[in-house]
């Protein structure tokens, strides 16, 4: 069942932010721009929120304003060059973490010993790691989850139904193998921004 953005129900457990106020216009804007929910969102202290399909810099904005609404306090990864000033103020305090890509070598572990080292973290990530069309997706939030033991949920952005879906929680990483033919399945039936660009096989 579709809800608005404002009435889908936040868990006790998931670290909450933003003042009312703000909650209040990040749900007025999704509504009026015909923004819905499905789903149930996971309620635990520490989860990666895999949010795809990932075609168009309107997913940010759209991830955001439900951030908003939904007051949850958020990380994301973003490539190191949109974090100098002045946007890199407004990006760290959206819950931003520069990641250089040509010195990708240990991030994993060191991600891992940060979720390890916190009481309570919300990591959100973009599986395919970038706009344009590709395929195989990244798996680094598969380890990420595996090696933290930590819970995944898949959060889909579905442009043609203009809804946010709440999908499928992977409670734990077996085979990454498969459960990323899961994870496939799910994003196939998810309308992208730029629908050529979401490749799931």
């Amino acid at each position: 069942m579709k809800k608005t953005i404002h009435h889908q129900l936040v868990g006790n457990k998931l670290p909450r932010k933003w003042p009312h106020w703000l909650s209040a216009c990040g749900s007025f804007i999704l509504t009026k721009r015909g923004w819905r929910v499905e789903g149930e969102l996971i309620n635990d202290k520490k989860v990666i929120l895999a949010v795809a399909p990932h075609t168009s810099n309107w997913d940010f904005f759209i991830g955001i304003l439900v951030v908003f609404a939904l007051r949850i306090k958020v990380n994301f990864f973003g490539k190191h060059t949109i974090f100098t000033p002045p946007l890199g103020y407004i990006v760290r305090k959206l819950g931003g973490i520069p990641i250089e890509r040509s010195k990708a070598h240990g991030v994993v572990n060191n991600i891992v010993r940060q979720i390890q080292d916190s009481e309570e973290v919300v990591l959100a990530l973009a599986p395919e790691g970038t706009r344009k069309g590709v395929f195989p997706w990244k798996t680094g939030f598969m380890y990420i989850a595996k090696e933290a033991n930590i819970p995944i949920q898949l959060l889909g952005l579905d442009y043609a139904k203009k809804t946010v879906v709440l999908g499928p929680i992977i409670d734990q990483i077996d085979d990454i193998e498969e459960q990323m033919q899961t994870i496939y399945a799910f994003y196939a039936n998810v309308c992208a921004h730029y629908p050529k660009n979401c490749i799931t096989s």
